[in-house]
């Protein structure tokens, strides 16, 4: 009867061992790592309009943005659309007399993903629209006419900007 009982006892703790092996070779073929190469293009989707309008934003205001398009490695997806990023304004003028237009720079931070964030570049910069012939002839005919003013710039929301990895980033996949 004890053999008996060592032989199940002794069963049951490879079944067991097994069973954990499985597992965790699961585990190990779920989960793996990409890397992602530097200058690596991920398209970025504006959440929020942008303007110089009302001086509202400043130069180093921080934005979201939303991956745009699935960033895939080797048939792999790495950077899941719907991920968020992150920008910066890091240059405004606004509109001004004699048509100056208002203009603006930004430039691409970071995406997140769970708990890692991978550094992104890329400009882009936007200007609006100006009134110089306006505000010339208007100079030219009367001289209080002479405060036409240019217009403020605007990134609309939506608007699809490119951001490239700063460097290679190795990023956990399932």
């Amino acid at each position: 009867m004890i053999k008996h009982a060592v032989l199940v006892l002794a069963i049951s703790a490879s079944s067991i061992s097994t069973a954990q092996e499985i597992s965790n070779a699961s585990t190990t073929e779920a989960s793996s790592t990409v890397v992602v190469p530097a200058n690596t293009e991920v398209v970025l989707r504006l959440n929020d309009d942008l303007s110089t309008k009302g001086g509202q934003i400043k130069v180093g205001h921080m934005f979201n943005l939303t991956v745009a398009y699935d960033v895939k490695v080797r048939g792999v997806v790495a950077i899941p659309a719907g991920a968020v990023a992150k920008g910066e304004v890091t240059m405004r003028t606004g509109k001004g007399v004699f048509g100056k237009s208002g203009k603006m720079q930004i430039e691409m931070r970071s995406v997140d993903l769970d708990n890692q964030r991978i550094p992104l570049t890329g400009k882009y910069q936007q200007e609006g629209e100006g009134n110089t012939l306006a505000a010339v002839g208007a100079i030219l005919l009367s001289a209080p006419l002479m405060f036409v003013t240019g217009k403020s710039a605007i990134i609309p929301r939506g608007k699809e900007i490119s951001g490239y990895t700063m460097h290679a980033a190795n990023i956990s996949v399932i």
